[in-house]
């Protein structure tokens, strides 16, 4: 029972365009039927959806039978918690918030088990190895480990160059939201300043020979940033898409609250 490949890993590095989802729901059911659609990558969201490590645990074990490779972002870079992520069966993290080329070494090395890193070696109790059951875990554990760092402010991007060039980095995600909040244009992802800098961006994670990444849930944004080179592109979330689908339902039926038939006389 080996299995030591991290698909989504050497997609990256072949350079073929990954299409994602993000799951905030933060249910395994829903990341289950999410995981039917046919995605490349599910992202489980652990920053800004209300998962914790059992809930992340839950929806690992219903994407499993799937095709889809399942990514967490973790709410912040902590070493203690990259290690529990990691024994519960995660390949590839999605760290928030990285402003500099220190922080990004430190994940790295939080990923890895010595003499690459620091990670403590525990994988005979946990999913990770299957529980003692993948005989070579520990001599193949590094080389599966994806690292993706999100640079979403003004000094991440004024340390671009160097965050892209740690080894061990092998996407660099772009987030529009914060990103236009550090600018000085919070909730305006489309303002012209910050569309320049993803596309600067975007020029100096190609020039690192690095994978970009992105959030666009508008299909014409997201053709925009394919054609700018982005390579891993989530192009939809759960939770908006059900409220979406919801709110279009209920509108066919009632105007301002009440039933149509109130208002047309049907």
């Amino acid at each position: 029972m080996e299995k030591t490949a991290n698909t989504f890993k050497a997609a990256l590095h072949g350079g073929r365009t990954q299409f994602g989802l993000w799951l905030g729901l933060a249910d395994p059911y829903a990341a289950e039927l999410c995981a039917t659609a046919g995605f490349d990558w599910l992202l489980i969201d652990g920053e800004h959806g209300p998962n914790d490590l059992r809930t992340i645990l839950g929806s690992l074990q219903a994407i499993a039978p799937y095709p889809s490779h399942p990514v967490v972002r973790i709410p912040h870079g902590d070493a203690s918690l990259i290690k529990q992520v990691l024994e519960i069966g995660v390949t590839t993290l999605l760290v928030p918030m990285v402003e500099t080329a220190e922080q990004a070494r430190e994940l790295v090395g939080a990923m890895r088990y010595p003499p690459a890193g620091i990670r403590g070696v525990g994988s005979g109790l946990a999913r990770s190895s299957r529980w003692g059951r993948e005989s070579g875990y520990l001599h193949t554990a590094n080389e599966r480990m994806c690292l993706l760092v999100q640079v979403e402010t003004e000094r991440g991007l004024s340390n671009i160059d160097e965050i892209a060039g740690v080894e061990g980095v092998d996407g660099v995600f772009i987030g529009p939201a914060d990103l236009a909040a550090s600018l000085g244009h919070l909730g305006r992802a489309g303002h012209p300043e910050v569309q320049k800098a993803i596309v600067h961006a975007f020029d100096r994670i190609a020039l690192a020979q690095k994978a970009a990444g992105i959030l666009a849930t508008e299909e014409t944004l997201a053709d925009t940033y394919l054609s700018m080179g982005a390579r891993f592109v989530a192009v939809g979330v759960d939770a908006t898409l059900l409220a979406k689908a919801a709110r279009n339902l209920v509108a066919r039926f009632k105007l301002d609250g009440q039933p149509v038939s109130e208002h047309t006389g049907y």
